[in-house]
């Protein structure tokens, strides 16, 4: 198979744009041909062997199997992550709020305590370890699988990142002032939304890692804000993901609780993060 008969056969299911990207991700990462071999026909070259995994690899790509499953792997923020099924995939909207961290930490404190709530790949905070001069990064996450990924991730990659099961649900709210900085990008998905997904994202990605009930959408977001009020040192600052529909309910909460709050919007206009200074 070539690439010209992989994308085209991808075709099918994705619009032609998505269908080559995906077919040059396949091709780069598992056969390490860049779009200029593709052009002097290198992808005519590869054995049968590879021909046959090929065929595999459009199959489950036609089920809507993400890529970055298939691949083992993600881009994010300039580095390369192991992710897996039970792992959810980073998005672009993340690498915006990792930009938007490190900007605003450059002027801020000159060494780092940082939590990030519910770190899945730990993709959030290794990039912030690797990114913030004289951090020192924790990330925590209650899936085995997660902290598995995640402390993989941080190896491969030389982040100083202290992984730690710890369920925030179960945390306790008073507490000292530890933090420099709480990060967290957490489920903020409406059940009801659900109807409105892709299917690559409904059929193989974590529910446990995008979908709260539709009875209770800041699931999350209260206790990852009472725990802040306590645990933030002054001046600290609490940094959250979340879903545009409800940014201005976290708001008010978080201006009750006596933070000063910014919200920035995301690379698609949406407003999406908030910044929360204790």
């Amino acid at each position: 198979m070539t690439y010209n008969e992989m994308w085209r056969k991808l075709a099918q299911e994705y619009d032609e744009g998505e269908a080559k990207a995906v077919a040059r991700m396949v091709y780069e990462v598992r056969y390490g041909l860049t779009l200029s071999d593709i052009y002097i026909g290198k992808d005519t070259q590869l054995s049968l062997d590879c021909q046959t995994e090929q065929e595999e690899i459009t199959k489950r790509l036609i089920e809507h199997e993400p890529v970055q499953y298939i691949l083992g792997q993600a881009d994010f923020c300039g580095r390369t992550f192991h992710v897996e099924p039970g792992i959810l995939i980073p998005r672009p909207e993340t690498e915006h709020l990792c930009r938007l961290i490190t900007k605003h930490a450059a002027i801020g404190f000159p060494n780092r305590t940082i939590l990030d709530i519910g770190t899945g790949s730990g993709c959030i905070a290794i990039t912030l370890a690797l990114d913030i001069p004289n951090s020192q990064v924790t990330a925590w996450d209650i899936s085995p699988i997660a902290l598995r990924v995640a402390r993989g991730n941080a190896g491969q990659l030389g982040a100083q990142v202290n992984v730690v099961e710890n369920d925030m649900l179960q945390q306790t709210y008073q507490v000292a002032p530890q933090w420099d900085l709480i990060v967290s990008n957490p489920p903020y998905i409406c059940d009801s939304e659900a109807e409105q997904m892709e299917a690559n994202v409904l059929d193989y990605e974590p529910e446990i890692a995008l979908f709260v009930p539709d009875d209770n959408p800041l699931q999350f977001y209260v206790p990852i804000m009472n725990y802040a009020q306590s645990a933030l040192h002054p001046g600290g600052e609490l940094w959250l993901e979340t879903n545009p529909l409800y940014e201005e309910i976290i708001e008010e909460r978080l201006l009750e609780l006596g933070f000063n709050v910014t919200a920035h919007d995301d690379q698609f206009g949406k407003t999406r993060f908030i910044q929360a200074i204790r």
